[in-house]
């Protein structure tokens, strides 16, 4: 009777222990397997991560690179706009001696009804009388003179002398910085030219 009773603990002593065995190799590969996906996700958010992070990288250079590129079109821009208002008007100062030789081409500024100009300024003061005189061999020579607003003062085709040349006089009446313009008749022919500005004195 003991040894019965003694067999059926140890038996049930063997059962629980296998049991407990049994418990304890699901529980270690449930934690394996949550490790292992852990795991898997933590790899995983790193690598999206790290793409990610090499995409706004690549993204930032790519636009580093450009900058310069857009910088330099820009100040292209820029200085084709600043070429392009000099080339449309950009008056020439006379020198002191008023007296100047040039010439008139394709390339000066277009007069908006056939031909082209070339303007030049010259500061002249109240009480002024001046003779301006253009003399050229090439072209039909027309000056006008034009005042601080931009108003027209007087113009001349042909001189007195029977030429093609032009002169012309004017009395000043308002102080400040005039504008003489150089052009042909009727837009017609180009060519070199001598310009004068002179202050006529009074005879004494």
């Amino acid at each position: 009777m003991l040894i019965a009773v003694a067999s059926r603990q140890v038996k049930r002593t063997f059962i629980n222990r296998m049991l407990l065995v049994k418990r304890i190799k699901s529980e270690i590969c449930v934690e394996v397997v949550a490790t292992t996906f852990k795991t898997w996700a933590i790899m995983a958010h790193g690598f999206f991560n790290t793409n990610i992070y090499h995409m706004k990288l690549t993204c930032c250079v790519r636009s580093l690179m450009w900058m310069p590129i857009a910088l330099a079109c820009t100040l292209s821009l820029s200085t084709l706009k600043v070429r392009a208002q000099n080339a449309i008007y950009s008056p020439i100062p006379m020198p002191e001696s008023q007296e100047l030789s040039d010439t008139l081409s394709e390339g000066d500024i277009p007069t908006g009804v056939g031909g082209f100009a070339r303007d030049y300024t010259v500061y002249l003061e109240d009480g002024d009388q001046v003779a301006i005189d253009v003399i050229s061999e090439e072209f039909d020579t027309l000056v006008t003179l034009m005042g601080p607003d931009g108003a027209t003062i007087g113009e001349n085709d042909d001189g007195p002398d029977g030429t093609t040349n032009s002169l012309l006089f004017a009395r000043i009446t308002e102080s400040g910085t005039y504008t003489v313009r150089v052009r042909s008749y009727a837009g017609q022919g180009t060519g070199e030219f001598l310009l004068k500005v002179a202050r006529l004195r009074p005879v004494q």
